[in-house]
């Protein structure tokens, strides 16, 4: 999901505090440090970090610099190991079936809660590692002259992970501009408490 596209939905912020003026030449160390790191060979669930706008899988930005005049563009990638339900019951029940086996020659027949629950770990590790992680990308637009902020997601989560990730590589607090958030900082503070006591507009026409 992206900018580039024909048609995108995004979700807009703003910074709270102003950025201090060493930062902004530290930004694209930033972005190589806290960077994407392929889950590929190890049975990660999920991975998650920051690639280049033009191309998710250049974490070097090699390709092209973040900077454009006075925007920053990147991109949070997310990939995620999506093993299908059926897939893990029938895996567990199959090492279930074998525990059963293997108690039976020493006689025995329960299976302990704890010894369950490693079972189904083991089955998860094993899968993990036959199934591919599928990538997602979610661009980024920050506007450095005005400290507004474009992500491309209206996902509840991916605003979640997007808002702590940015937070813990920058930290730099953000603010979503809400309709109420937009009109303060349109109007002024002094605006708030009048936007407070503002009731809704019923459109719907009422039925006698």
């Amino acid at each position: 999901m992206g900018f580039l596209n024909s048609s995108a939905s995004f979700t807009r912020f703003r910074l709270i505090e102003p950025v201090p003026q060493e930062l902004w030449a530290k930004i694209p160390d930033k972005l190589r440090q806290f960077a994407f790191r392929d889950i590929d060979d190890i049975p990660e669930e999920q991975a998650y970090g920051w690639t280049s706008f033009e191309d998710m899988l250049d974490m070097e930005w090699t390709g092209a610099p973040p900077e454009k005049g006075s925007y920053l563009v990147f991109s949070l990638r997310l990939d995620t190991r999506r093993i299908p339900a059926g897939v893990i019951r029938k895996h567990v029940a199959l090492a279930m079936k074998d525990e059963k086996a293997r108690l039976a020659e020493q006689g025995k027949k329960f299976i302990s809660r704890e010894r369950k629950k490693e079972l189904k770990e083991q089955v998860l590790l094993k899968l993990r590692m036959r199934f591919l992680p599928v990538p997602a990308e979610f661009n980024v637009l920050w506007a450095t002259d005005t400290g507004e902020i474009w992500f491309a997601s209206t996902q509840g989560k991916m605003i979640d992970l997007f808002s702590e990730y940015f937070i813990r590589t920058f930290d730099l607090h953000l603010e979503p501009l809400t309709p109420y958030n937009l009109a303060v900082s349109l109007l002024g503070e002094e605006a708030a408490s009048a936007l407070d006591h503002l009731e809704p507009t019923i459109f719907a026409v009422e039925q006698h």
